[in-house]
């Protein structure tokens, strides 16, 4: 692959670095990720993914933009208010890097869909920005049986936490949290609220997991659960241990087919 100069001005300050170069520049151009959630996590990872060069990035998203989403969701603005999520990020990310293929999904994931979706564009890695126990258990099942590395993230109040998923490397999600929770019995975002700047700070995590993945370079967060409390304005880092008897990616796993557990409805 031959850069243009518009490229190598473009991604100057990533191929300077002795980690990145330009092998690492063309890797990254080559790679595709998928982004489930176009809202408070999603948008960040993908603004940045995109602005860092990854080749292909993919959408999904059934909800349309919504006022009361530009306080966090910054990859919409107030004149796509009404506009599907997918198509609103698909235009900034183009307007951004048009080197981007932006491949988008207008729908929710499901039992039905996601590996179909996943195996679509066969995506190198997965980002996790939905906003309910469902379908985060969903995407889990689905990368571990598929073999697909993944972050995982959430945010809600003040409060954000982000691991990395690789098989063979680490516990997976359903590892630590073992089942959703029984409906109505954790509030949604909707009703405890969520800083703005928390998706981006959380979901900027998610796009470097991404790349340093995508890279093969430094110490991703397999085995470790990075939370971050923003009022005292402190990190810290569980340490997290795989389950020999996890249903999904223990040493005898139990989980051969999907579930589609009830989904309560909340607005990253």
């Amino acid at each position: 692959m031959k850069f243009t100069n518009e490229q190598m001005e473009r991604y100057s300050r990533n191929i300077i670095l002795n980690e990145v170069g330009v092998k690492g520049q063309i890797k990254l151009l080559e790679s595709k990720v998928l982004i489930v959630g176009t809202g408070g996590l999603g948008a960040p990872a993908a603004l940045y993914l995109a602005a860092a060069g990854v080749g292909t990035i993919g959408l999904v998203d059934a909800d349309a933009v919504d006022l009361s989403n530009l306080q966090r969701q910054i990859i919409h603005s107030t004149t796509k208010v009404g506009k599907p999520k997918v198509a609103s990020g698909r235009e900034a990310i183009n307007d951004l890097n048009p080197d981007v293929n932006v491949v988008t999904y207008q729908e929710w994931v499901s039992s039905a869909n996601i590996t179909d979706i996943i195996k679509d564009e066969d995506y190198d890695f997965i980002i996790d920005g939905t906003d309910n126990f469902p379908a985060k258990f969903l995407i889990n099942d689905a990368c571990v049986l598929l073999h697909k590395p993944f972050s995982h993230a959430g945010i809600i109040k003040f409060f954000g936490q982000t691991m990395t998923y690789v098989p063979g490397q680490g516990p997976c999600y359903r590892c630590v949290f073992l089942n959703p929770p029984p409906p109505n019995t954790v509030p949604t975002c909707k009703e405890a609220g969520v800083l703005g700047v928390m998706g981006g700070i959380i979901g900027t995590v998610q796009a470097t997991e991404a790349v340093k993945y995508l890279l093969g370079i430094g110490e991703l967060l397999t085995g470790r659960l990075l939370v971050f409390d923003a009022l005292e304005m402190e990190f810290r880092t569980v340490t997290l241990a795989s389950r020999k008897n996890c249903v999904v990616c223990g040493e005898n796993p139990t989980l051969k087919d999907l579930i589609d557990y009830e989904q309560r409805a909340c607005e990253l």
